[in-house]
C-alpha cells in the first residue's frame, strides 16, 4: 500500500537503523519539522528521505532530480533554535520507493511504498555466514586503514542480524554516494554482503598500491547544510 509523506531530499544516503543529525533552517522543510510536532504519537513522525541524483539541497531550484529508493525517516530527537531553526535527528526504519512528489505545498510531499528485504534462500553460504565473512573483510580493512592513519578508525559495534549488519557497514564504510545508493537499493542482505566485501576488497588493493588515504575518503560534517 502506498502512503503520502513529507519528503526530505539530501545529499547523503539514509540506511535502516541508522541515526544521523541534520541542522534545518530552509523554510519548507521548517514547516515539515512543525508539521511533525503537531503528531501527538512520537513513532509516526516519519518523512521520507532520499538522496539527490542532481542538484543541490538548498536554494531556489533545489533538488532537480532524485533517487527513487530511500529510506523512511524516524524523527527522534528536536532541539529549537531561538531564531526558528531546527537541530533534529533522525533514524532510518525501512526502505522505500518514491513514485511521484508534489513540490505545490509547504513541504514536499511524496507517493511512496515501503519496501522489505526479500526473503533469503540458502544458496552456499547463507546470510549469517556471509555476515561473518563481510567482517572479517570488514576487520582487515579496518586495521590496514588504521595503520595508513596512525590510530585506530571505524572502530565499534555492529549489530549481529545480516540485514542490519550490512545498513551499518554501508553507513561505516568508506563508499561514495553512489556506492551506498547501490548498496540501499539491493533486496538481499546476503546479496549486499557481498557488494560490500568487494568494496572493500577493492579499496585495500587501491590503498596498498598507492600509500595514501582512501580515494573514497570526503570532508564530512555532522550536520546536513540543508
Amino acid at each position: 500500500m502506498n502512503r503520502h509523506l513529507p519528503m526530505f531530499p539530501l545529499n547523503t544516503v539514509l540506511f535502516p537503523g541508522v541515526t544521523i543529525p541534520l541542522h534545518v533552517f530552509e523554510d519548507r522543510y521548517r514547516a515539515l519539522v512543525h508539521h511533525l510536532l503537531t503528531i501527538p504519537d512520537k513513532a509516526e513522525r516519519v518523512f521520507g528521505i532520499v538522496a539527490i541524483r542532481e542538484g543541490y539541497e538548498v536554494g531556489f531550484h533545489g533538488a532537480q532530480s532524485v533517487h527513487t529508493v530511500g529510506c523512511l525517516a524516524q524523527m527522534t530527537i528536536v532541539d529549537p533554535q531561538p531564531d526558528g531553526r531546527f537541530d533534529i535527528e533522525v533514524v532510518g526504519r525501512q526502505r522505500l520507493r518514491l513514485h511521484s512528489m508534489d513540490p505545490s505545498g509547504p513541504y514536499l510531499v511524496g507517493d511512496v511504498e515501503l519496501l522489505d528485504d526479500e526473503a533469503e534462500i540458502d544458496a552456499g553460504a547463507g546470510p549469517d555466514q556471509e555476515a561473518e565473512r563481510t567482517l572479517l573483510t570488514f576487520d582487515a580493512y579496518r586495521k590496514q586503514l588504521s595503520e595508513l592513519r596512525g590510530g585506530d578508525v571505524l572502530d565499534g559495534d555492529f549489530p549481529r542480524d545480516p540485514t542490519y549488519l550490512s545498513y551499518s557497514l554501508a553507513a561505516t564504510c568508506l563508499l561514495t554516494l553512489r556506492e551506498r545508493q547501490a548498496l540501499l537499493e539491493t533486496d538481499s542482505a546476503h546479496e549486499r554482503l557481498a557488494m560490500i566485501r568487494l568494496s572493500l576488497r577493492e579499496e585495500m588493493r587501491a590503498m596498498r598500491a598507492v600509500p595514501s588515504l582512501p580515494a573514497t575518503e570526503v570532508a564530512r560534517t555532522a550536520w546536513s547544510p540543508n
